[in-house]
């Protein structure tokens, strides 16, 4: 059952994680790093079945950073490994739930046998609609938008834009999925208070919640209070207060006036 105060009419279209906190949470308990991500593999169950309960369309999973290749040579293969078990495990639940499975980051530094399984994961569940589960691998901000200007600089030297037409529209044509929204709501695990080099072009405006909980304990009621969170904001966009509430009540009233317009059926 969700949360009774949920809106499920105001519920975010997109929602990103940063799941933070399994090595710790397993150090915590004299165990091994790998079991803490191990037991965050059923928060990230938990999470998209909750996705799929209230109709978040995209969720973005802060998965593997550019950063994590500068750990330990062992834990980096156990985690590669246990992506693989992960994508071989729980497709058949992704198809279950419609979910459409995608990637950001720079892929090709994935071992090989990694990379088979993340492609056969996004081409065998390329025609679901349900929503979009979105897995940032080998993915670091600042790296996105240096990719992103790179593929811009080469097309201005072909001559196929003009920079001085440039815009903000025009240059987020150049990030990894353009056709993403922007995360309504980012969500943050593990007590840090910061976003690790996450969707940096893509968060100007979102909603952030930070959890005191580690990732392996974060589940479905940890979510539901999240979006509860989000659901009591004023999301202002750079406007004022009176500006948002003017706009809001000028929707309300454009649709009352459609319904009246609407035929009976009779």
């Amino acid at each position: 059952m969700a949360h009774p105060d949920i809106q499920l009419d105001r519920v975010p279209r997109h929602v990103a994680i940063i799941m933070d906190g399994n090595g710790r949470w397993a150090l915590s308990r004299g165990l091994d790093r790998i079991a803490g991500h191990r037991e965050g593999i059923e928060s990230v169950r938990e999470v998209i079945r909750a996705c799929r309960d209230f109709g978040v369309e995209i969720l973005t999973l802060y998965t593997f950073s550019i950063e994590n290749w500068n750990r330990p040579r062992g834990e980096v293969s156990e985690l590669m490994q246990l992506l693989e078990e992960y994508l071989d495990t729980e497709i058949e639940e992704v198809m279950e739930h419609g979910a459409r499975v995608r990637t950001i980051g720079r892929l090709d530094r994935l071992p090989p046998r990694t990379r088979r399984a993340v492609e056969s994961a996004t081409q065998r569940t390329a025609e679901n609609s349900e929503m979009q589960l979105v897995f940032a691998l080998s993915y670091g901000g600042r790296t996105e938008i240096v990719d992103a200007a790179r593929k811009l600089a080469r097309d201005a030297e072909l001559g196929k834009i003009d920079p001085e037409g440039l815009d903000e529209k025009g240059f987020a044509a150049y990030l990894y999925a353009p056709d993403l929204p922007d995360p309504d709501l980012l969500i943050r695990t593990g007590a840090e208070q910061r976003i690790s080099n996450f969707l940096l072009w893509q968060i100007a405006y979102s909603e952030i919640h930070l959890s005191e909980r580690m990732w392996p304990e974060f589940r479905r009621a940890e979510f539901e209070a999240a979006i509860v969170d989000y659901q009591q904001r004023e999301r202002r966009f750079g406007l004022t207060s009176d500006q948002v509430q003017l706009d809001d009540s000028s929707t309300e009233a454009t649709e009352a006036t459609q319904a009246t317009k609407e035929p009976s059926g009779r």
